[in-house]
């Protein structure tokens, strides 16, 4: 080959030079910028002025206004991609510049930590034997992505990776930009919003597609980077991994407030819960069958292996037609008879009948020894890399998977289970006379005991139950008979929403009794399924600790627990909290929560494990997940952790593989170290003082915060001045925006609460009361109090935690943004008072954080948080004045055909806002 023609080469092979590199976002976000106006250019080029924003959208149609959101929401969406790609881009930097163990939210990180500690091997096996962690989708997402949306959005984050490559050539480089622009393209003739409202069947089927597209494939891989970090830092030590990080889901079996969710939606759901597991692990046990070809020629069969495979010949009824199929090839043939009784384990999902005999996994369990059997037989030959790198992973992901995909909680509140109960009552004891005794009474609490220690000798047919009652005992009936048949694990637990007392937990046990959940025939010993009390107002929360001492006094809940590992599990709500007391009561008073029930747990010898309710904003509980997990009360973690993955964060966790796979990690690591740490770590033991300074922080700022709510005129203002009602229109999930159909505001979600008040950039729900707290403090107690302030701030966890989270929300509120829709308000007494009270908070609470954080303005020193919200901001501000003409517009309007034109532009705007806000639900 001549020098010229060789260098010729070389230089086609270096390529040009990345289009993207570094470690921001500004190169990704300026090629989706443009290619986006290319779209909108060629389809709709007079919006093109809004972003420049000279636009002038009161001369706007609405379908032109229309065209303009989805072109800003389509721009957030690209954002967030675009951030994405940076954050990964910044990680692989660390991982390179100064290995693993320098990146936070990594195993590596933590276990090196634990090292340098002195944590010995044996402490570290006996905290994963009982590492127990779970994500759960929950079924009330606050975005209305549609999964063929979604799937063009992951192209674009897949192909926006392609340039960070610099082997292409300009030809080839022009091609991936293209097929970037065509994506955004299709996005923009698709539309984001659903044209009808979601039933529980599409949001099963968009909650199994983040499984499909990244969980499935690697939370198996991620399960690898411990073992990895395990082998770097404890050479020595051989660990046992147990399939601790499994996820749970709500969506088709959350009964509260949504009457669509029935037995019949359930039982549809297990379906194809377990249909999306099996069908993932036959695609992996037939890539498997391709790669392993594997000649007994070319390497020894075990014996034992042999014996096995000899063993699924013959039960397989197909010995003859598979041998011959794969002559001398011992794990093809394996793995062959295993994909026959995968067939019909699938088949049998589905509701079919399988003929006497044919061989079918029974349970996970089965098909996850037959994969060890696989990965033994290649060990005990040497080809420990083949058995470690395509075997295990598929072995792993069977662990974490079973045959459900998720564990399924089904939940109902306490109104309906009480009126089931009366109706119980009214059919046995009542005889359908009288009236049941009063609730909470002495007879109400002998009449549950009586009734849970009666021996269901027979089956008890009572006539003429409601039908609600019905319909509950039998979800009940179908967790029993699925826990015997499909598998053990498709369910978790029965969450009861707004329990207030141990009545309330033992009705939950008799309604489970009465489906047969529980496991001795008598129906007296031990319910199967474990209830899980929902503590959600600051009351509630408060009541917890006496309630759970009571409840596990009861020898029925005891045995129960203890048959269940030994643990009682208690779930606590952010967002109801939040909404009662404001951000920093709630905050305390969750923590004091965790606090007494762990000691509570202690003193009764059942371990209390916690689920966490959060949503994704910051006044729902969506702190960043390690820093959120860090401040958590010592001891209150100790392995095991539970929590609801809502509204956009779904999207933004799970949607991209690497993101995916950072995001379990991040979750894992930090539980992780919690457990090693929390109780040997200054910033979280507990220090009288700090606690009074709390107690003290939290009255002060809910008598600000229900001054606020509770003033007369909040309602009206709050209906007017935000897209409240409009956004009980918007198709973004099946759930009624309030429970029991009621209006007041006491019924109000908390979901639709902070939706609102994020979408008119007042914001009150993360800040309001926090200016009037410190304060206070400061004027009770001097400087002593800004000495005690300052300290709190560099030494206790979760004071630094609300203050820098506060501090990031200020940053989102505008007052002029605010002020446009205060405008909205047409009594002009109720807007100037109401305004005027959140105007002078604001600038208290700002004055006040920055003066605790030393920053000069809010979110200074989160550099990337504000780089982000710039890129966003002047978009945000665009919309919400496009919203603000749209509810004119709308409410004033008395023409339907006009009305639906503005109705489809204002919902489109609430979902823009959404999006560009990132976590506001």
């Amino acid at each position: 080959m001549n020098e010229e023609l060789q260098q010729s080469e070389l230089e086609a092979e270096a390529g040009a030079p990345a289009l993207i590199g570094g470690t921001s976002p500004r190169d990704a976000a300026d090629i989706l910028f443009d290619l986006l106006m290319d779209v909108v250019r060629r389809h709709q080029p007079e919006i093109e002025a809004v972003f420049a924003g000279g636009a002038n959208i009161s001369d706007f149609s609405p379908e032109l206004m229309a065209r303009a959101l989805q072109a800003q929401g389509i721009w957030f969406q690209l954002l967030s991609i675009a951030d994405q790609n940076a954050a990964m881009r910044r990680r692989r930097h660390i991982e390179r510049e100064r290995g693993r163990e320098s990146l936070r939210g990594t195993f590596d990180h933590v276990l090196s930590e634990a090292v340098q500690d002195g944590i010995a091997p044996k402490e570290i096996e006996d905290l994963l034997r009982s590492l127990r962690i779970r994500p759960v989708i929950t079924a009330h997402p606050t975005e209305s992505k549609r999964v063929t949306v979604l799937e063009k959005y992951r192209k674009v984050y897949l192909l926006l990776r392609e340039l960070e490559g610099a082997r292409w050539t300009e030809r080839e480089r022009a091609a991936i930009l293209a097929d970037i622009r065509d994506q955004i393209e299709l996005v923009w003739m698709t539309g984001e919003l659903h044209l009808e409202k979601p039933t529980v069947e599409h949001e099963v089927l968009r909650g199994l597609h983040f499984f499909d597209e990244t969980l499935f494939e690697k939370a198996p891989e991620m399960m690898a980077l411990l073992e990895g970090a395990l082998k770097r830092n404890y050479p020595d030590q051989e660990f046992e991994l147990p399939p601790f990080f499994q996820f749970g889901s709500w969506i088709g079996g959350d009964r509260d407030g949504n009457p669509h969710v029935t037995t019949s939606v359930t039982g549809w759901t297990l379906r194809q819960n377990a249909l999306a597991a099996l069908r993932h692990y036959r695609e992996r046990i037939v890539a498997l069958a391709r790669v392993l070809s594997i000649t007994e020629r070319a390497l020894p069969v075990p014996q034992g292996f042999r014996k096995e495979l000899g063993h699924a010949l013959s039960m397989s009824g197909e010995q003859e037609i598979i041998a011959q199929r794969n002559p001398g090839e011992p794990y093809r043939q394996f793995l062959t008879c295993m994909l026959r009784k995968l067939d019909a384990s699938m088949r049998r999902a589905e509701g079919q009948e399988l003929d006497l005999g044919t061989p079918h996994y029974t349970s996970a369990d089965e098909l996850i020894h037959e994969l060890r059997l696989v990965e033994r037989a290649l060990e005990e030959t040497n080809s420990h890399s083949i058995a470690a790198d395509l075997v295990r992973p598929v072995r792993r992901a069977v662990e974490l998977f079973r045959f459900s995909t998720v564990r399924l909680d089904l939940r109902e509140n306490t109104t309906r289970t009480t009126q089931a109960l009366q109706s119980l009552w009214w059919a046995g004891a009542g005889h359908g006379e009288g009236d049941p005794p009063e609730l909470g009474s002495r007879e109400w609490r002998t009449w549950l005991l009586h009734e849970l220690a009666r021996p269901l000798t027979t089956d008890r047919v009572i006539d003429a139950l409601p039908a609600e009652t019905t319909e509950l005992i039998a979800m009940f009936a179908q967790a029993a008979e699925i826990r015997r048949g499909l598998d053990r694990d498709a369910f978790g637990s029965f969450i009861l929403s707004m329990t207030r007392s141990v009545d309330d937990i033992l009705g939950a046990y008799l309604l489970a009794k009465e489906g047969g959940l529980f496991l001795d025939t008598a129906g007296t010993e031990i319910c199967a399924m474990p209830i899980v009390p929902l503590f959600e107002t600051i009351d509630d929360l408060r009541a917890a600790p006496a309630i759970m001492r009571e409840a596990l006094a009861i020898p029925l809940i005891r045995r129960s627990t203890h048959w269940q590992g030994g643990l009682q599990e208690v779930m606590i709500g952010y967002s109801d909290s939040n909404k009662d007391g404001g951000f920093v009561a709630s905050n305390w008073e969750l923590a004091k929560a965790q606090v007494s029930l762990t000691h509570v747990g202690e003193e009764t010898g059942t371990a209390i494990a916690f689920f966490h309710g959060r949503g994704g904003s910051v006044s729902r509980g969506g702190a960043p997940t390690g820093r959120a997990i860090a401040a958590q009360p010592a001891g209150s973690i100790r392995g095991r952790f539970r929590v609801t993955e809502q509204g956009e964060v779904v999207s933004y966790k799970y949607a991209n593989k690497g993101t995916s796979l950072y995001q379990m990690e991040l979750l894992a690591s930090s539980v992780l170290e919690h457990a090693l740490k929390s109780e040997r770590e200054r910033a979280l033991r507990p220090s009288r003082e700090f606690d009074d300074a709390m107690e003290a922080l939290a009255g002060a700022s809910r008598a600000a915060y229900t001054g606020l709510i509770t003033h007369p005129d909040l309602v009206t203002y709050f209906q007017a001045a935000s897209p409240l009602e409009e956004i009980s229109m918007l198709n973004i999930g099946s759930r009624p925006a309030r429970r029991f159909g009621a209006n007041s505001l006491k019924d109000l979600r908390a979901i639709p609460w902070v939706f609102a008040w994020a979408q008119n950039r007042h914001l009150i729900t993360g800040w309001y009361g926090v200016g009037s707290a410190l304060q206070s403090m400061l004027e009770v107690r001097g400087d002593k109090g800004a000495a005690l302030l300052d300290r709190m701030f560099k030494e206790s966890r979760l004071f630094r935690l609300i203050i820098d989270e506060v501090e990031k929300i200020l940053a989102v509120v505008d007052l002029e943004i605010a002020s446009d829709y205060a405008g909205l308000v047409s009594d002009e007494t109720v807007r100037k008072t109401i305004f005027a009270l959140i105007e002078k908070e604001l600038a208290l609470t700002t004055k006040m954080v920055l003066k605790v954080s030393g920053s000069a303005s809010p979110a200074e020193r989160f550099p990337q948080f504000r780089a982000s919200l710039a890129e966003r901001l002047p978009t945000i501000n665009e919309v919400n004045r496009e919203q603000v003409e749209l509810l004119r517009r709308f409410r004033a309007s008395d023409n339907d055909q006009e009305r639906e034109a503005f109705k489809s532009a204002l919902l489109l705007s609430i979902n823009t806002v959404a999006a560009g806000l990132g976590a506001t639900g």
